[in-house]
């Protein structure tokens, strides 16, 4: 096969071409002017052979008309073109001809202000045949697009993310089946998008423009394409919804098809029924009608001649052939039940095939044999003789031909590519002959039936939860990790900066689960996007992060496959989700559907066969494959693929009610499963609490540059502690006790303490020549002056106290910093004053507020308190409720009188003598919330202001 595209004047008028059943004459395109002259490109094994007395022998001549009249036609290929298409509520832009005019198409479709560019492009030189279209698709979200560069250490794009791989995957699914067979043209597409508003997503636009730019071009297909998404919110479906409007949306449904089919849909949905996911189809399918037409106008305008021409077919008579030699065994071998066996007999009996068809002569292996031929014409057996094979005026104006040679008739050849080309589809319609006429499926199924399902969880000891799935010959492994936020998914995509995924579901297939040999590394493209499909039918099921505040990681590893294995993922990554003990909403299965759309010609009455729970083979040979999830009330996702020209609602519907039937059964299999899932947390499972403190606090646990809650870890003993801006604290331990003490600390760090506050018991934890730091809780100190340690005068801090030693303290000021300062002194029975000239002045003043409370206190009875201290168990606080014995509440030392403050020092301490350390009141106390288990309990005693039982004294306060 020869393809020439190397002419002066532009790439755009189809190239010439060799055909199978010609492989000795080269023509022209009709598309090329009448007056032109081209060159053929002749085969690289001529411009190597030795030349014997001549430097060639071969001349040919192009006219200068040929350049003028494919400039002007490449003139109207690069003119500039536009239209608005109408979509749901606005339009989009579809612009070509200005940019990337060397490629075969280029288009930039815009939404609002997010523009996709994409261009297709396909080699000069055809490929070897092969059972698929050589396509491949790449699309590139560029962080220019939003004003952002890309957070690697390189700055720039590199390999293509996850989200990137998925969307291709859209772009390719559509296309292929409306690529027309027997192109083998390596097609390219690429996909940029250039600019990005935050509000239009750009991947059905990226759908759309792939479609348009593939009608503009000259690769041979069937029909135009498009792409549209539809949400429902609030019960009403909207055509390509904003990204504000999908945060609400109960749908998130992309689909794909023609101006009469639908090729593809993929989505992901909170159990909506069958009937509404019917109505979103509907409405998709018009808007897709609707871009479709317009673009079909747009593509008289300003469209390239497609290259019908450069399709290779094998020949009819060659499928006669091998029926008439494999029909007979292929019957018998369709009916082996296992995978490998009916493997392994195809492929013996596909190289019988090759050897009878070889030995009759109708097959030659050699590589070379279509170019050798080629030079046996273009060089004649008299080498002497100086002869030019084209000669003007002894053809036709714009034909080259080869001069004819007689040579001997010789069987007609077939190549060998050909011959596993025909032997694949003649198996494929044995096959679906077999299910239409006889019933029966190669594993002996009917056409409804379910395949054998068994399933075991806890099969993994260390793991946190674990779980084998096994349907017929697919089986997966799943295996559940939990974790704290350092092991949630980082996303770096256009539409956020710093997005963490809580769950993920990461899906590999090696080779030896079909019994392969293949190359193991990154995951490909099949396996993320199976992968995300497990994982968004999963997604709905998961309890929110305020109930269950863990990352949450599945693990599925196909250990065998025959059929649906994303679908084992669902059901795998399900029961391995209970064994791990997430409290799941529901449980939920996923079942893959197949189709034989046209059963007339196979024996049927020409309506479409659904096949449920389909098999690898039937998935390979069949029309379709429509993989459903979710449980009996409704559908979590869905995906479809289509291999014909698209199916109608009609069909889809008596699909997913088949679906529907098929998901009841598997679900009532998984219920049998033996062992059953724990339903608890694993021992090797990290603890997290979650507490909520004020967001203020949160700086006072991390400390200055992390020091503070890193002291926090290595003193407990913890793994970590995740802090947000809202005050939600997560701790994250090995064992219960570790975290208890950090709860300890943290509570005492976010204690609000309030000037007149007394602590006892507490621990001295260092010593300074100007006085003692004073622990009044777990990580929480302030200083005791020397002044204040002592009622007598002390000259150094060392005479009197010494590291270790208990007190009990007054807090007596809180500074700008939030520094305390503390006194013992003030508890002392007769602490002296600081100022001997005040003495006798507060003197008469205590006297008087002494009698005025005397005899209050005698006769009416007094109310105890349990003062809770943001969650440290506090002291007891008897309080008069006459009002006339309240005291009023000072907030620092230096506000108000020296009086004041002496008489308030002995009220409390009135009150405190009443109650010995550590004892309970016996009458009725508020109920504590929490509290601290140590050696010594910590009570504290708070002045309360106001003393009317209207109002309660304050002392429960938030961390």
């Amino acid at each position: 096969m020869l393809v020439n595209r190397s002419f002066h004047g532009g790439p755009h008028p189809p190239p010439p071409h060799v055909t199978r059943s010609n492989r000795y004459t080269l023509s022209l395109s009709s598309s090329f002017s009448s007056r032109s002259k081209a060159t053929p490109v002749l085969p690289s094994s001529l411009s190597i052979l030795p030349s014997r007395r001549r430097r060639s022998s071969t001349r040919f001549c192009i006219q200068s008309e040929f350049s003028e009249s494919t400039s002007n036609a490449a003139a109207q290929y690069t003119r500039p073109f536009s239209v608005k298409i109408p979509v749901g509520d606005r339009h989009i832009l579809v612009e070509t001809g200005d940019m990337g005019r060397q490629a075969s198409a280029a288009v930039r479709v815009t939404d609002g202000e997010t523009i996709v560019y994409t261009t297709v492009c396909f080699a000069d030189v055809p490929s070897e045949p092969a059972d698929f279209f050589p396509l491949s698709v790449h699309y590139q979200e560029r962080f220019s697009a939003a004003g952002r560069t890309s957070g690697g250490f390189f700055k720039r794009e590199g390999r293509a993310r996850d989200h990137e791989v998925l969307i291709c995957r859209l772009i390719d699914r559509p296309l292929r089946p409306t690529m027309l067979k027997g192109f083998y043209h390596e097609t390219q597409i690429l996909s940029w998008v250039l600019s990005y508003d935050g509000l239009h997503s750009p991947d059905s636009l990226a759908v759309t423009a792939a479609g348009i730019a593939v009608a503009l071009s000259e690769l041979p297909n069937s029909k135009t394409i498009a792409g549209v998404r539809i949400g429902l919110v609030n019960d009403k479906f909207i055509v390509n919804p904003t990204t504000k409007e999908m945060e609400d949306s109960e749908l998130d449904l992309l689909l794909a098809g023609t101006d009469s089919a639908i090729l593809m849909i993929e989505g992901y949905c909170n159990f909506l029924p069958e009937e509404k996911l019917l109505q979103a189809v509907e409405i998709g399918q018009d808007v897709v009608r609707g871009i479709c037409t317009e673009v079909e106008s747009l593509v008289k305008r300003c469209g390239k001649p497609k290259m019908l021409d450069a399709i290779k077919l094998p020949p009819p008579e060659l499928y006669r052939h091998v029926e008439e030699i494999a029909g007979d065994e292929l019957v018998k071998v369709l009916q082996i039940e296992k995978k490998i066996p009916r493997r392994k007999a195809l492929s013996s009996l596909e190289e019988k095939v090759l050897s009878i068809l070889t030995e009759i002569g109708y097959v030659s292996k050699d590589e070379a044999f279509g170019a050798s031929e080629k030079i046996a014409d273009l060089l004649d057996e008299d080498e002497d003789e100086d002869e030019e094979i084209v000669v003007d005026g002894e053809v036709d104006e714009g034909d080259v031909h080869i001069k004819p040679v007689t040579r001997k008739p010789t069987p007609l050849l077939f190549s060998e590519v050909d011959v596993k080309l025909v032997f694949k589809e003649v198996t494929s319609k044995f096959l679906r002959k077999r299910i239409v006429e006889g019933g029966k499926r190669s594993d002996g199924r009917n056409p409804f039936e379910i395949r054998l399902v068994n399933s075991q969880c806890g099969l993994l000891p260390r793991a946190h939860g674990s779980a084998l799935f096994t349907r017929g010959e697919t089986q997966a492994l799943a295996v559940v990790t939990l974790g704290d936020k350092q092991m949630a998914q980082r996303l770096d995509i256009l539409e956020c900066a710093d997005e963490y995924k809580r769950f993920y579901l990461q899906y590999s297939f090696p080779p030896s689960s079909v019994g392969e040999v293949g190359r193991m590394g990154a995951p490909n493209r099949r396996e993320i996007g199976h992968g995300m499909l497990a994982e968004r039918a999963l997604e709905r099921i998961l309890p929110s992060e305020e109930d269950f505040p863990y990352t949450i990681r599945v693990e599925s590893t196909i250990t065998e496959s025959n059929g649906s294995s994303s679908m084992a993922s669902v059901c795998g990554g399900c029961l391995a989700l209970q064994d791990a003990g997430v409290p799941l909403k529901c449980s939920i299965a996923g079942i893959a559907m197949g189709m034989v759309l046209d059963t007339q010609e196979f024996g049927g009455d020409g309506t479409p066969l659904i096949l449920s729970d389909i098999t690898g083979s039937e998935d390979a040979s069949g029309d379709m494959d429509f993989k459903v999830a979710g449980n009996e009330d409704g559908i979590t996702a869905f995906q479809m693929d289509i291999k014909v020209g698209g199916i109608t609602l009609p069909i889809m519907k008596q699909a997913l009610l088949q679906a529907k039937n098929g998901r009841k059964h598997i679900l009532g299999e998984m219920s049998k499963c033996s062992p059953p899932p724990s339903k608890s947390l694993s021992v090797y499972a990290p603890l997290i609490h979650v507490m909520k403190v004020k967001p203020e606090k949160v700086n006072i646990i991390i400390g200055s540059g992390g020091k503070k809650i890193k002291s926090i870890i290595e003193e407990t003993g913890i793994d970590a502690i995740d802090t947000r801006d809202d005050g939600t604290l997560k701790i994250i331990g090995k064992d219960l006790s570790s975290i208890e003490k950090s709860k300890a600390i943290i509570k005492s760090l976010t204690m609000v303490p309030t000037v007149g506050d007394i602590y006892r018991n507490c621990e001295i934890k260092s010593i300074a020549p100007y006085g003692a730091f004073v622990e009044i809780a777990p990580g929480r100190e302030g200083l005791c002056h020397i002044s204040e340690l002592s009622g007598n005068w002390l000259e150094k801090t060392e005479d009197a106290f010494k590291i270790g030693d208990h007190v009990d303290v007054k807090l007596i000021e809180i500074n700008a910093k939030g520094q305390l300062r503390l006194s013992r002194r003030a508890l002392l029975p007769d602490a002296p004053t600081e100022k001997p000239k005040l003495k006798q002045q507060t003197s008469d003043h205590t006297k008087e507020s002494a009698a005025s409370n005397k005899a209050p206190d005698r006769g009416t009875p007094k109310k105890v308190v349990n003062i809770e201290k943001d969650g440290l168990m506090g002291g007891k606080t008897e309080q008069p409720e006459d009002r006339s014995s309240t005291v009023k509440n000072t907030s620092s030392i230096g506000s108000q009188s020296v009086e004041d403050n002496l008489a308030v020092e002995k009220v409390v301490k009135r009150l405190v003598s009443s109650a010995k350390v550590g004892e309970r009141p016996k009458k009725r106390s508020s109920k504590a919330v929490s509290s601290i288990s140590d050696k010594n309990e910590i009570l504290c005693i708070r002045k309360e202001q106001g003393s009317s039982s209207a109002h309660p004294p304050e002392g429960v306060h938030m961390l």
